[in-house]
């Protein structure tokens, strides 16, 4: 593994796509960073983070065996991994919010963003972006944003979390390459947020409407089961789980 430790970066994701189209980079290549100025989060939103605090980094991961009808199985290992290396630091009632929000208590500590590189109709490479609220204590406007150390009053040290989570990983990308979909795909809906809890959604037209989620399809649709007991797909585009 080799770790690529910067000081400031716009983000760790867009370095590692710049890097990795100017030269080859090896499989489980990190670049982790104090602080980014134009950290990402999912459909394009913004994820802000002090300076220090908390954890912002990147992993390139060679997946070239990987079918772009599987990539959110991608998803699910990466939020699994995420979700038993904090219950490792004993971080209570730890979530998943579809499609990849990372709750504690019910508040967002973390959030992932991947971005694949397709060649030839497959998944050549992911491009992981994952971030950890660790030591923050302050989140101006943001009302459900905390940290591990809000959750748990402890201070943790950022390297000892940062090589769990890549431990975690290493061993459940093992499991998608041995093709395990019924494995990760437990793990990732034992962790579903309100999954079978009656839930408040908002559609694309801004409509709320009511519904029980249910688990998630092989591509990563939300499936709820709505009035008539009819279950619905959705994809990201298409529905906001509201809390």
């Amino acid at each position: 593994m080799f770790i690529i430790k910067l000081n400031a970066i716009d983000s760790t994701n867009s370095f590692l796509k710049r890097l990795s189209s100017k030269e080859v980079v090896k499989d489980f290549t990190v670049a982790i960073t104090k602080y980014q100025t134009k950290g990402r989060g999912q459909m394009g939103s913004l994820w802000s983070s002090q300076d220090s605090k908390n954890l912002m980094f990147s992993v390139f991961k060679d997946i070239h065996n990987t079918k772009i009808e599987d990539n959110f199985y991608i998803s699910m290992v990466v939020a699994a991994s995420i979700l038993e290396a904090l219950e490792a630091f004993k971080i209570k009632n730890l979530k998943v919010k579809w499609p990849n929000d990372i709750l504690s208590e019910e508040k967002k500590i973390g959030g992932i963003l991947i971005e694949n590189v397709i060649k030839q109709s497959n998944i050549s490479a992911s491009i992981i972006g994952i971030g950890i609220n660790i030591n923050q204590t302050i989140f101006d406007n943001l009302p459900q944003a905390s940290s591990m150390r809000l959750i748990s009053g402890r201070v943790y040290d950022l390297d000892e979390v940062l090589h769990l989570i890549l431990k975690k990983l290493k061993q459940n990308f093992r499991l998608l390459n041995q093709k395990q979909f019924g494995i990760i795909k437990n793990a990732y809906e034992n962790h579903l947020f309100r999954k079978d809890k009656p839930s408040t959604f908002r559609d694309s037209e801004g409509e709320l409407f009511s519904g029980f989620i249910k688990g998630v399809s092989d591509s990563g649709n939300l499936q709820v089961l709505v009035e008539d007991n009819i279950i619905t797909e959705f994809d990201l585009k298409a529905v906001t789980l509201l809390y």
